[in-house]
């Protein structure tokens, strides 16, 4: 019995081993030598360069345009400079509020007068920098004075707003009030504004990230009573980066729009307030009692109103051109230099930004430092490597939008991949992007081991998966939008990943004054340990992009999940169908007369509109007949090609994710072309997969939904020809 369980352990170990050698996009002897690479990489990363490199970058507020994030970029630049970089600097002049007058104040049915600032906390010096810190406001919030009745409105969302319609509840001429989370912030004030109200004030209720969840700081992570939540709620999905230069880089001497035309500012002013300011402002409404998944943490009654609360809103802001610096890194590739691996993270922060973003930023330094060490030795990888430093992310993904809108004809030429990382924490893996790169992604996933639990991350992540009732298998998200990556793949067609650790690092700090060094090294990654593993997994990444002798992009997972797609959007057709179905139904027999209070006047329900039915017998046409070509594909055995064929196949891959974009764009915003992934309309960060058709659906707007089919289908007729131009190389 004891030698055959060694037999086993013996097979079972050779298989294994056998089966980390063989990685996507390589042949069995190059193989071998990447992963020998790879673990020399591994060696070479310090947990000690993460902390020093915190201390010096989230010592002082680095907003976009200040001195400080003029120095850090600078500072940046020379690190890479001395790991054998090529690195310069490209400063865009990109237009950026900073607040000059900021109001609020209850001015019935009593008095009282928000105080909108933070305090200082015992122990973090960073914290009682005083004027140095950035006010709390939202950026991109139009100039306003405005006196109104307020409106609870809960999260803000499209389906708070049918729930106030149930209530009998106008914001016309109102001012709401709307909890942060829920959706972006800037869905709030726009979907505010389109309802008619003529101001938005955000609050951050403690039971989404203060005393309800846990210890607020300094004795725990999370936001204490005066803590405000900054950011920018400028109108993104339209298009992100320069509100002034759509399309364009946003260079010295560019043609800009009036501020007046800019149609991603605000149409009503917008204030974050803390929980301490918005206490005594919902204490004051009446109206009906808030319904129960509305309700918060806050020691009151939760009333909808409007009033008798009654609030005065007051923003001025100071309207310049800003100068935003990013730091461009090249390491030239030994074999094929016009090709480029991208890496990218930002560096301004609302305050001091140690988790947002500089725990991400020192990941990606650490990572590219051992690269280029490995590289003096004589390991230079073969594509070339672009790492990059982003500026002025944090007001709208300004940096990198106008960097790609200014260099996309280069960057569509050149680029096989952009890989973007951001805030970083202690927990498990958080992966998404591209589905054609989910293979090998997964494969990395496999061989970096959890700092905690000593099993791969991909097992660590599957077991979390597991335990919240979703799939065993890998899988990538979907990339909506937040971080730098949009402007790669959603309007240059670029391949792109998000990558970062989180989920036992949950804190109030976002975005507030209390985003420090002692906050981060405390309670999100004591030790830096994670962001060690990110920059393994994130540079393992990078490296067999870099190295591959054909690029490790695998069309299997990406046609599975794209079918996945249609079928939801397929089913969520008919659920509607049915719901309507239903209620028209109920409608012709009186029951909802049936069920009336015969204290309260009846109001008949009016019948729904029925749900057409639908052709999508062009999208399940033309994924059919991909699955059969890519199938194809997928049996190539690259050792058999001859390298003409691996480098024409490389062109051709590269070049993919191209062929899922449409020049014409979105409907009513033309910025995004890509036609898989795109943020929500109304999401903001939150993705719409197969946006065009989706978003047409759930607007009910049928003409343009099977429009919409059509420009799909055809857009994955291009693709599937793409396919086939390499399928016909083999």
């Amino acid at each position: 019995m004891k030698r055959t369980f060694v037999v086993l352990f013996l097979l079972l170990f050779v298989s294994t081993a056998t089966a980390q050698e063989a990685i996507t996009g390589f042949t069995p002897e190059n193989a071998k030598k990447q992963l020998t690479l790879e673990k020399a990489f591994e060696a070479k990363l310090n947990t000690d360069n993460l902390d020093q490199w915190m201390r010096k970058m989230a010592a002082e507020p680095h907003w976009v345009g200040t001195d400080y994030g003029r120095e850090n970029a600078e500072w940046i630049q020379k690190q890479f400079k001395s790991w054998g970089y090529d690195a310069k600097i490209e400063t865009y002049h990109i237009l950026f509020p900073y607040p000059k007058v900021r109001l609020l104040e209850l001015t019935a049915p009593t008095t009282y007068k928000a105080k909108l600032t933070a305090v200082p906390v015992e122990g973090d010096e960073f914290t009682g920098q005083g004027d140095a810190l950035l006010p709390s406001y939202n950026a991109f919030s139009t100039d306003g004075d405005v006196e109104a009745e307020l409106v609870f409105v809960n999260y803000g969302i499209p389906k708070d707003y049918e729930e106030l319609d149930k209530l009998g509840i106008d914001v016309k001429g109102k001012i709401v009030i709307a909890k942060y989370q829920g959706s972006w912030r800037g869905i709030k004030p726009k979907l505010a504004a389109e309802k008619g109200a003529i101001g938005c004030i955000i609050y951050s209720d403690p039971q989404d990230d203060g005393y309800v969840r846990g210890d607020v700081y300094p004795k725990g992570a999370f936001k204490n009573k005066t803590g405000v939540q900054r950011g920018s709620v400028m109108d993104m999905p339209t298009y992100p980066g320069d509100v002034l230069t759509p399309g364009y880089g946003a260079t010295k001497d560019a043609k800009r729009l009036d501020r007046e035309q800019a149609p991603t500012i605000t149409k009503i002013p917008v204030l974050p307030i803390s929980y301490e300011d918005a206490l005594p402002l919902l204490e004051a409404l009446e109206g009906p009692v808030a319904p129960n998944k509305w309700k918060g943490g806050l020691p009151i009654t939760y009333h909808v109103g409007p009033g008798p609360a009654k609030v005065h809103l007051k923003l001025e802001f100071d309207w310049q051109l800003t100068p935003a610096h990013n730091v461009i890194a090249t390491l030239q590739g030994s074999e094929y230099p016009d090709q480029w691996v991208m890496r990218g993270n930002h560096h301004d922060a609302w305050v001091h930004g140690a988790n947002d973003p500089i725990s991400g930023m020192v990941a990606l330094m650490e990572e590219a430092r051992a690269i280029g060490e490995l590289a003096r030795k004589g390991n230079k990888p073969k594509r070339t490597l672009v790492y990059c430093a982003w500026d002025a992310e944090e007001p709208g993904l300004i940096g990198s939008t106008e960097w790609v809108e200014d260099h996309k004809e280069e960057l569509q030429r050149k680029v096989v991949a952009y890989i973007n990382t951001d805030g970083n924490g202690r927990g498990f893996l958080g992966a998404g992007g591209s589905h054609s790169l989910q293979q090998m992604v997964g494969e990395v996933a496999s061989a970096v081991i959890d700092p905690q639990k000593g099993v791969s991350i991909k097992e660590r992540r599957s077991a979390v998966n597991l335990v919240n009732g979703g799939k065993e298998e890998f899988e990538l998200y979907a990339l909506g939008s937040g971080s730098d990556y949009t402007p790669f793949i959603q309007h240059a067609g670029i391949a792109s990943l998000n990558l970062g650790f989180g989920g036992e690092n949950a804190g109030g700090e976002y975005h507030t004054i209390y985003d420090t060094y002692p906050h981060y090294t405390r309670f999100k990654d004591p030790g830096f340990q994670y962001g060690v593993t990110l920059a393994n997994t994130a540079g393992r990444i990078t490296l067999r992009l870099a190295n591959a002798d054909v690029l490790p992009f695998a069309f299997k997972p990406w046609q599975a999940t794209v079918s996945g797609y249609l079928d939801d959007i397929m089913k969520s057709c008919t659920e509607m169908r049915k719901a309507i179905e239903k209620h028209n139904n109920m409608v012709d027999k009186n029951v909802f007369e049936l069920a009336a209070d015969p204290k309260k006047p009846f109001v008949r329900p009016e019948k729904k509109e029925a749900v057409p039915f639908l052709d999508f017998t062009p999208l399940q046409n033309q994924l059919a007949a991909l699955e059969t070509s890519i199938q194809t594909l997928s049996e190539a055995d690259i050792s058999k090609l001859s390298m003409d064929k691996r480098v024409k196949m490389n062109q051709k891959l590269m070049l993919a994710e191209q062929a899922l974009t449409s020049d014409a764009g979105l409907p009513r915003r033309s910025w995004y072309k890509h036609q898989i992934y795109a943020p929500g309309f109304y999401t903001g960060y939150g993705v719409k997969t197969l946006p065009g058709v989706r978003e047409a659906i759930e607007q009910k707007n049928w003409n343009e939904a099977q429009e919409q089919i059509g420009v799909l289908a055809a857009t994955l007729k291009r693709f599937h020809a793409h396919i086939d131009e390499m399928n016909n190389m083999l």
